[in-house]
């Protein structure tokens, strides 16, 4: 049942914490999903966090865990011996169990793995631990149905039935050989409907869409997007079937790298949270505030070698504000466009053929834009004929610079293996602000004879 999270109910977890009331508030949290208790402790300072999953039966706690706010998690587990959190891991699946026990000191990793009972359990542990956690072998999950070509259906049956006992969600049943290379898929209809003494080689379907552990999680979601897929096989690099990575794992990757993105876009390094201190959110945003800065003090030095141009025409610098956050506007929208293609996989077609659409994009918007600033600033401020030609035609300008720069610099990020998200944030506002200004003037200046 679903219960949404109000602060009467909070008030209530936390009376009953303090008076020590286990009964009753066992018998509040029983009929709480998982996700929903998670979301309780979210709201729980890590005391009182402890005390309520250390309350509740380990079958519950183990799916919570997985959905507790990361941070709180650690602060959570340190109030855990290391037998404790082995019990805690063993009700879980391999891919989960690995996203926590990741989280511990190295010491405390050894400690967990040693008191786990279930020595298969810990042994994919371990084994999942060396794979990097943005590739298929860090995201996979042991747990799977698989079968062999070489059985009949009947043996097939019962031996799904063993393994189905330790899957939580059998999305396939997936085909191997003896020495365990992935052959293909078994369509379940095919398999309840075949003859008992049939042989699986004979009814199984050999095309099948895999990945190997070195996938990158992108590639990853692009491939479960492109041919929906709720789950895809992970293969080894001698194309042994070793897990597999399911939609729920495809889907909280790509959520943490949005959130990534979203931040590098706003100019924010590191994964930074509301919640954390001080001192980590200023260290996150500091570095790009500088970067700014000097984009401004650059500004500002152009501008003061355009001193002379300004004592003859005052009004100029009226419209120098409008001149930087057209040339950030545009520079963003352009860059948001490639960040998007490269992200999904979608950026088709040869690099001059782009530039020449986004130009041609631009000088639409440019001379639209430049039209409407020249009647303002002739009619509205009062400016010469060649100052209001000067801020058109540097408009322009300024636009379809921007829109080239604000193409190529997340293509030239990407082909050095940087997130191409940075060029959509303060990087390509303040490139542009800089090329803006000085194209700005240097424009007026050669219209205005100086």
């Amino acid at each position: 049942m679903q219960y949404p999270l109000s602060a009467d109910i909070i008030a209530q977890v936390s009376q009953l914490i303090a008076q020590r009331d286990n009964e009753a508030l066992k018998l509040l949290l029983l009929d709480f999903h998982f996700a929903d208790i998670a979301e309780l402790i979210n709201e729980l300072n890590p005391e009182d966090g402890t005390y309520v999953m250390k309350l509740l039966d380990i079958e519950i706690t183990s799916e919570v865990f997985t959905e507790i706010d990361p941070d709180l998690r650690e602060q959570i587990l340190k109030n855990f011996t290391p037998s404790e959190i082995a019990d805690e891991l063993e009700e879980m699946d391999t891919d989960d169990a690995v996203d926590i026990i990741a989280e511990l000191d190295d010491e405390i990793q050894k400690q967990v793995i040693h008191e786990m009972e279930d020595k298969s359990h810990a042994a994919d542990i371990v084994e999942l631990l060396r794979y990097d956690e943005d590739t298929a072998g860090g995201l996979m999950a042991k747990e799977l149905v698989k079968v062999k070509e070489n059985w009949t259906v009947s043996g097939c049956v019962r031996e799904m039935r063993k393994q189905a006992e330790h899957v939580t969600r059998v999305h396939s049943i997936y085909v191997v050989d003896d020495e365990g290379k992935l052959k293909g898929r078994l369509s379940l209809k095919d398999l309840l409907t075949a003859p008992s003494r049939a042989y699986i080689r004979d009814i199984y379907i050999p095309k099948v869409d895999y990945v190997t552990v070195h996938t990158e999680g992108d590639e990853i979601a692009r491939i479960m997007q492109k041919y929906d897929l709720e789950a895809i096989p992970v293969v080894d690099d001698y194309h042994v079937l070793v897990g597999r990575v399911t939609i729920d794992d495809i889907v909280d990757y790509i959520r943490e790298e949005a959130d990534k993105d979203y931040q590098l876009a706003a100019g924010i390094t590191g994964d930074v949270e509301s919640s954390d201190t001080v001192f980590k959110q200023t260290r996150a945003r500091l570095p790009w505030l500088l970067i700014g800065m000097l984009g401004g003090l650059g500004a500002a030095t152009i501008i003061s070698n355009f001193e002379m141009i300004l004592t003859s025409y005052p009004k100029l610098l009226i419209f120098v504000p409008l001149i930087q956050a057209t040339a950030g506007n545009v520079g963003v929208q352009s860059s948001a466009i490639i960040v998007q293609g490269l992200a999904n996989g979608t950026l088709k077609g040869h690099l001059m053929a782009r530039i020449f659409k986004e130009t041609s994009v631009a000088l639409i918007n440019g001379i639209s834009l430049a039209v409407i600033v020249l009647l303002v600033s002739h009619f509205v401020f009062y400016t010469s004929y060649l100052e209001s030609l000067s801020i058109g035609v540097a408009l322009i300008s300024v636009i379809v610079i921007a829109a080239i720069v604000g193409n190529l610099i997340p293509l030239i990020l990407n082909n050095r293996g940087i997130d191409p998200a940075l060029a959509t944030g303060p990087f390509i506002t303040t490139s542009n602000d800089i090329f803006g200004i000085f194209t700005y003037f240097l424009i007026a200046k050669t219209i205005l004879g100086f």
